[in-house]
């Protein structure tokens, strides 16, 4: 039985910096009008059930001299799961799976970051904690070059990432 979940988490951004700055450790926010903290799992063996959570928050602080310093952290209301489909979600909020009224966030620290094989890949090791129970994961990243939009962005600088790792559900009691 596969019971394998893999997060997906993407796009972050800077919420009020000016576009020119010297090298130096920056922190970055999600945007989330430009974020998604997703997932997709086998169900029943026969298709893939996707789904996101809507609220959470994440910061990013970056040493633009050495990445490898950089810091991750991300903190997910569980109870703003959101599948698609009411029932399921109710189900996936109750006693039997999540318990969001006993394990309300899910939370990633990071404790290393790695440069990745490729340019702008990184892996960023660290803590998840998912239903009370806190496993190492590991997170292969992709980031994109940073950029500015004056006219929409009022001068801040962004940049995205897509985060993956895979899970197996069961290492955290659900």
């Amino acid at each position: 039985m596969n019971r394998s979940l893999v997060l997906s988490l993407a796009t972050f951004t800077l919420a009020t910096f000016a576009a020119a700055r010297p090298a130096q450790a920056t922190e970055w926010s999600l945007d989330p009008g430009h974020s998604e903290i997703g997932f997709n799992v086998r169900h029943m063996m026969i298709s893939d059930t996707h789904g996101a959570f809507d609220k959470y928050t994440g910061t990013i602080i970056v040493d633009d001299k050495d990445p490898t310093k950089s810091q991750v952290n991300f903190e997910i209301d569980v109870a703003s799961i959101n599948t698609k489909n009411e029932k399921r979600d109710g189900h996936l909020k109750s006693a039997e799976f999540f318990d969001v009224a006993t394990h309300p966030k899910m939370t990633f620290k990071s404790t290393k970051v790695e440069k990745g094989a490729k340019a702008n890949s990184y892996k960023v090791m660290g803590d998840l904690t998912m239903h009370g129970i806190t496993k190492p994961v590991v997170l292969a990243v992709d980031v994109t070059e940073e950029w500015t939009d004056p006219k929409e962005w009022g001068g801040n600088v962004h940049r995205g990432a897509k985060a993956v790792t895979k899970i197996n559900r069961q290492d955290f009691g659900l």
